[in-house]
């Protein structure tokens, strides 16, 4: 009986770590995301450069895509696109993309008790 219960135990830790190991990557803050279809902006959160965003837009109406541009920071500034995107395209939007912009540090002043 207590063989049953030790082997339930460690089957059950097993497959905990098993799931933190695979699903539970952490990821970093997101500073802007911005949904294409069909070389239309259908979404966009967070807060984007102005040139940027035209330069985007122009391109993604151009190629008529269908993407996710995404800007997350976690160290240093990241920049993802949707993997149905060819290698040239990323590397145009990587070009227009302000890294420096992004890169600032800005104090957070939200958790700051007077």
């Amino acid at each position: 009986m207590a063989d049953n219960i030790i082997k339930t135990l460690f089957l059950a830790f097993a497959v905990y770590v098993i799931y933190k190991l695979l699903f539970a990557r952490k990821s970093g803050l997101i500073l802007m995301e911005m949904h294409f279809k069909d070389g239309r902006m259908i979404s966009h959160k967070g807060k984007i450069q102005d040139r940027f965003e035209r330069e985007v837009r122009a391109l993604a109406k151009k190629e008529k895509l269908t993407c996710v541009i995404r800007a997350e920071r976690s160290g240093s500034v990241h920049l993802h696109v949707s993997a149905n995107v060819g290698d040239n395209l990323t590397q145009q939007i990587r070009n227009l993309f302000p890294f420096e912009y992004y890169e600032k540090v800005t104090a957070d002043n939200s958790k700051k008790v007077s």
